[in-house]
């Protein structure tokens, strides 16, 4: 037995999550009753050109690296519907119709679940962070080469919310507001805080929520960017920082077995047990 699956065998709580990005893929077991990762993650750069077919065998060697047979989440940098990607914003746009489930899937060792990177942050911060406890809606926004959204209402997500790409001056938000169009425009902290602040007061007029969750590489720095933000919505900035796709997706694919082995208690009468805490 490997170190990972003796560790899942002693505690039944923990998943996989991987965490595909533009400039690497990382991964990390994660104890879901915590949050915290076990042990160290593991990062592979993304090779070039960001084909399907390259990136998909960084993240099999990145999931190969920790020998897990248990759930495995991966959070993908866009649309993902029933495992297959739907968009391709700021990746090779050959991404646009795969199928992660059919062409990863297939290929790890234990039950897998696909989503958003965005989505993944969300369900981290809302289950483990900056929202835990947070009745109502929370809107989680990741600044960074682009802009991700995550809707969580209740500590449920509402999937593929892709609002950062509302039209903003004429042009699709994230061109101006991303946390890449600072150092790309050559502007300072000020007049991109002016940007993001217009940019979150135009997003809560339309979904009013109770809570701002501020995260992506911009939550390494609060204090260059804070004091040129003025929504009228609360906002926190993100706790998990670099750990939260994992972290997220690790969540995600936990919640869907236990929910898989729910339905198998009920559809055998209550004669298998499920050993994670509800």
């Amino acid at each position: 037995m490997t170190s990972a699956d003796q560790q899942a065998s002693e505690n039944p709580n923990l998943a996989l999550g991987i965490d595909i990005g533009g400039t690497g893929t990382k991964g990390g077991l994660v104890d879901l009753t915590t949050g915290s990762l076990v042990g160290k993650r593991f990062r592979l750069d993304t090779p070039q050109p960001a084909t399907p077919e390259n990136m998909i065998e960084v993240v099999v060697q990145v999931a190969d690296h920790f020998a897990f047979d248990g759930p495995t989440g991966v959070a993908y940098p866009g649309v993902v519907l029933d495992g297959v990607t739907r968009t391709a914003a700021n990746l090779d746009k050959s991404w646009i119709g795969t199928s992660l489930a059919d062409r990863v899937g297939t290929r790890l060792r234990g039950p897998s679940v696909y989503l958003n990177d965005a989505d993944a942050a969300g369900l981290a911060e809302a289950h483990y962070g900056a929202g835990r406890g947070v009745q109502g809606v929370v809107v989680v926004v990741t600044f960074g080469t682009g802009i991700g959204i995550a809707m969580i209402n209740n500590g449920e997500l509402v999937a593929n919310s892709e609002l950062g790409h509302l039209e903003l001056d004429g042009k699709d938000a994230e061109k101006g507001a991303a946390a890449s169009a600072r150092e790309r425009d050559g502007i300072s902290w000020k007049e991109w805080g002016a940007r993001a602040d217009r940019y979150l007061k135009t997003l809560e007029n339309l979904v009013w929520p109770k809570l701002f969750i501020l995260g992506g590489g911009i939550s390494k720095n609060p204090e260059k960017w804070v004091q040129y933000l003025s929504p009228r919505t609360p906002f926190k900035v993100a706790e998990l920082i670099n750990n939260a796709g994992i972290v997220g997706a690790a969540d995600a694919a936990w919640m869907e077995h236990r929910a898989s082995a729910r339905q198998l208690v009920e559809h055998r009468g209550g004669n298998l047990a499920v050993t994670a805490e509800d």
